[in-house]
């Protein structure tokens, strides 16, 4: 199993757990993932999900060499936007690529102060096009434009900042007591109904550009560029296109 689950007082844990890949989103842990969350959205017991992860990475993004369709990603994304139950990401690492949309889809996400975040696709000719689904309607579009285009790493004030993350802290789990405390205080029907106003702009950009993206997504890993990107990365070298 790559997803591990606990439950305690209405809060039930998604805990990815394939530290020894540093999370890559594989088929298989996008389907687990996918299956863990459709049994919290019809748990009664549930009233909210953290999801959070093992070792020192929060997600390195798609596996290169197992990665998901990437129709069941989108599905995943959607799927966290729509659950009728908040859910929120608890981060203490790196956040790389496809993982930065994992983040980017939860209601709430939270950071250790010392984890850092970098869209890494650019430098190996892609784009960060699926997870543009849920980050762009909520993340400073100057920022956006600039961590898109150039790779940089950004710690996790500048997440903050940049609308990304919620909030930051050197304890998270301190952080993240009060709004956990909040979340097992409001009343299912309250909560869903709420979740619903705040999602709706990132529901658009589903409806309007899912396709669309997913097939810009498609073509770009299909490129010539990109299997020199990937295959540079793999075999731990710059491409060929480094100045």
């Amino acid at each position: 199993m790559t997803i591990a689950t606990t439950h305690e007082r209405g809060i039930t844990t998604l805990t990815l757990d394939s530290p020894a890949n540093r999370n890559a989103l594989t088929a298989r842990l996008v389907g687990e993932l996918t299956e863990a969350l459709g049994k919290c959205a019809h748990d009664g017991d549930v009233r909210a999900v953290v999801l959070t992860h093992t070792g020192s990475t929060f997600s390195a993004g798609a596996d290169l060499k197992s990665p998901p369709n990437p129709y069941t990603f989108v599905g995943l994304l959607r799927q966290i936007v729509t659950l009728p139950k908040p859910v929120v990401a608890r981060v203490t690492g790196h956040v790389r690529a496809g993982g930065l949309g994992l983040v980017g889809a939860c209601d709430i996400a939270a950071a250790s102060s010392d984890s850092d975040f970098a869209f890494t696709e650019v430098r190996i000719g892609v784009a960060p096009a699926v997870i543009s689904l849920p980050l762009l309607p909520r993340m400073d579009p100057r920022a956006a434009g600039r961590y898109y285009l150039t790779g940089e790493r950004f710690d996790a004030a500048e997440a903050a900042r940049t609308g990304l993350l919620t909030l930051t802290a050197d304890d998270v789990d301190t952080a993240l007591a009060p709004l956990l405390d909040g979340l097992r205080r409001a009343s299912p029907q309250g909560l869903a109904a709420s979740k619903e106003l705040v999602t709706a702009r990132v529901l658009e950009a589903f409806d309007q550009d899912a396709e669309d993206l997913v097939q810009r997504s498609a073509s770009l890993f299909a490129s010539s560029e990109a299997r020199e990107g990937m295959t540079a990365f793999l075999e731990r070298r710059d491409p060929a296109w480094v100045l």
